[in-house]
């Protein structure tokens, strides 16, 4: 697997971690439904590591929200993802897989990368090291804590909706 703990929704710029959150111990993941960030549906895009980033996020639809993402560096897709944010009994849960510009895995065939539930605002939500926030109805903030070689760095991913 990839050094990089997750790439996830472009865009750019770092900042210190104090937009992402994580579950304490024990801490269990609170109530929530799909219904809370359908907000996130549609076609997105930005910026990012030099090439652009394209993420489209499908309606609430059978206890989910499916996503897929590229990313597409001097006219070639360098990575994709697919996953989804589903509903897991009372509360959510965002998933993904990775996978090169020929569609090899980047996890082993079983795995997946999870975020669970930590916290929800109307137009915000925070998932374990990732949270998603709409700016205003046509652009929507997106900041990972990504860890490479021990060290961990928050990264604000900025997006425009596609009409």
């Amino acid at each position: 697997m990839r050094t990089i703990l997750i790439i996830f929704l472009m865009g750019i710029g770092s900042v210190s971690a104090q937009n992402t959150m994580q579950l304490s111990e024990g801490q269990e993941s609170p109530s929530a439904s799909l219904k809370e960030v359908a907000w996130i549906e549609g076609s997105w895009s930005g910026e990012a590591f030099g090439g652009t980033a394209e993420e489209i996020w499908s309606a609430p639809l059978g206890d989910s929200m499916m996503f897929v993402f590229r990313l597409v560096n001097d006219n070639k897709v360098s990575f994709y993802e697919i996953g989804h944010i589903q509903q897991l009994g009372n509360s959510l849960i965002l998933q993904l897989k990775h996978f090169d510009g020929n569609l090899k895995g980047w996890e082993d065939k079983i795995e997946t990368v999870d975020f669970k539930l930590v916290k929800l605002e109307k137009n915000k939500v925070y998932f374990e090291g990732l949270t998603m926030e709409l700016v205003d109805k046509n652009h929507m903030n997106v900041y990972v804590l990504i860890e490479e070689n021990g060290e961990a760095e928050e990264i604000l991913f900025a997006y425009s909706k596609k009409p």
